[in-house]
């Protein structure tokens, strides 16, 4: 298992939060790994100290044939997916970080103790995953508004799931100039004027919004979507639709399933997928059906 001591956005400068935040984690792990016991599994933990010690370590244990848990948010669960794509590994997550954004969108409890059951008694089916140029990712990768908004979230201290992407995005709107995106979507040129474009696999960001309430793991392709330009008070009102998956219905979003997007823009933008950097306009994501093999609830 794969445990990563100051997950759950407990990023703050000060050496006694971290260390606060990683006796809090370390307990709740010990409950972790006892749960499991008493489902009657064998648990090795290893806790990760970077990104790159996360990848070798999974990539260990999916060679050695073990089944791998991230113990995690879902850059955790990015870095092991990458680990044991292109191999017979079963992949489990156990909620540890702040949205868990993929979890959810598979119906994995989230809290990890109640995920635990899965991790039990789940069943391994093959899932989807995206292709940002040359690194994975799970979730959603998008350019536009969430570039600024996701670097605020990552530097906020641990308050609340859901309450602070909404603080994050209204202050990064209020410093927001409208873009002009260029995409290419499976061949078709698509140039607009707004403020997001967005490529999603499960289709859940943002500490529970539903982006692309239409996104399955299992069809092969992602979904495109697109927030064009309206005022500032009118996206504002009309925000809280994405926690519904309702925001389809207003006329500035579009949305279509795609194989193959390249992103670009009238300025550079970073990147962000599953809650990290992972690269910079131009970019081109890709789907990659059957990407690897998750333990998810039992139908």
């Amino acid at each position: 298992m794969l445990f990563n001591p100051s997950a759950g956005g407990d990023k703050r400068p000060h050496a006694a939060d971290v260390r606060r935040a990683s006796a809090r984690r370390r307990r709740k792990l010990e409950t972790v790994r006892r749960r499991l016991a008493e489902f009657g599994l064998e648990v090795q933990v290893a806790a990760t100290e970077s990104a790159d010690h996360a990848a070798a370590l999974a990539r260990a244990a999916a060679q050695a044939g073990e089944e791998v848990v991230a113990f995690g948010g879902d850059g955790m669960v990015r870095i092991a997916a990458s680990a044991v794509h292109g191999t017979d590994a079963v992949l489990g997550i156990l909620p540890g970080g702040r949205g868990n954004d993929f979890a959810a969108a598979l119906g994995i409890p989230r809290d990890p103790i109640a995920a635990c059951e899965v991790i039990a008694g789940g069943t391994a089916r093959p899932v989807d995953a995206g292709l940002l140029d040359d690194r994975l990712f799970v979730g959603v990768a998008s350019i536009g508004l969430e570039s600024e908004v996701t670097p605020i979230v990552n530097a906020a201290p641990r308050v609340g799931g859901r309450a602070v992407y909404v603080v994050a995005t209204l202050y990064g709107l209020a410093r927001w100039s409208p873009a002009r995106f260029d995409l290419d979507v499976d061949g078709d040129r698509y140039t607009f004027t707004g403020y997001l474009a967005a490529v999603a696999n499960s289709g859940r960001f943002g500490g529970g919004m539903r982006l692309a309430p239409d996104a399955r793991l299992d069809d092969g392709l992602l979904d495109l979507v697109v927030i064009e330009h309206v005022s500032r008070l009118r996206f504002v009102r009309a925000t809280p639709k994405v926690f519904k998956g309702s925001h389809a219905s207003e006329p500035n979003v579009l949305m279509r399933k795609a194989s193959s997007v390249r992103l670009d823009a009238d300025r550079q933008f970073a990147v962000y997928a599953d809650g990290d950097e992972l690269g910079k306009t131009p970019a081109r994501v890709t789907a990659i059906p059957s990407a690897f093999k998750l333990r998810v609830p039992r139908r």
